[in-house]
């Protein structure tokens, strides 16, 4: 019985990618294999050889958000998966941002293709057996997401971490709502989902709640 629910949870890897140690998600259904990217932000090859390694069928790529080390592998990984290509529309423009290429020393713009789809709260995007529920919690940025799977985790992106928060001080960033985000949503959410940022290690919603030193429940 045990061998069987866990067979049936989930598939998440984590591909922790360039020089700001971003991690990007591969989430799955075990039954179908069917697959989400969420943030490749650099070295494609590692994070294309870990779709193969698992034998997953991508069905979608998601940004939490739109900063340049969530984003700078989408084109070369649209190469291989040319799935539909899913951000808030808040932070669209950030795909185009010339600063942000410049400072990678790159050309611009960092994502060349259009997304196809503008998440807004409240949306969900469905793959297999799977359905992540999107949840706007800007303040990091102005588009930020996270995506909820009931019962089991939360993509935060750089909202929050394991006892830290997004930074508020790049531009776009808004610290009062970055607060709100994390304690009137993601504060919300049931005690015991995982939390996956977009930096560091995982952590839990109550971990979170009564340990993080940025924005903490009072008893």
């Amino acid at each position: 019985m045990v061998e069987n629910q866990q067979e049936q949870m989930p598939i998440v890897a984590c591909v922790t990618v360039g020089a700001f140690e971003e991690n990007c998600y591969l989430y799955a259904c075990p039954q179908t294999r069917e697959a989400v990217i969420i943030d490749p932000g650099d070295e494609p090859e590692r994070i294309l050889e870990a779709i193969k390694e698992l034998q997953l069928v991508p069905k979608y790529i998601i940004n939490t958000h739109g900063h340049m080390d969530h984003i700078g592998a989408i084109d070369a990984v649209s190469e291989v998966y040319p799935v539909p290509l899913a951000i808030h529309p808040a932070d669209v423009p950030m795909y185009t941002d010339e600063w942000q290429a410049q400072f990678l020393g790159r050309s611009g713009p960092l994502v060349r293709r259009k997304p196809d789809i503008l998440l807004n709260e409240g949306d969900r995007i469905v793959f297999g057996t799977i359905s992540l529920e999107v949840l706007h919690t800007p303040g990091h940025t102005p588009g930020g997401i996270s995506l909820v799977h009931h019962p089991h985790c939360v993509f935060s992106g750089d909202t929050l971490f394991r006892r830290g928060i997004g930074r508020t001080d790049l531009p776009g960033g808004d610290y009062s709502r970055l607060e709100a985000s994390i304690r009137e949503k993601l504060y919300t959410l049931d005690d015991e989902l995982v939390v996956f940022s977009g930096h560091g290690e995982p952590t839990t919603i109550i971990e979170e709640k009564y340990e993080n030193p940025f924005v903490f429940v009072e008893d």
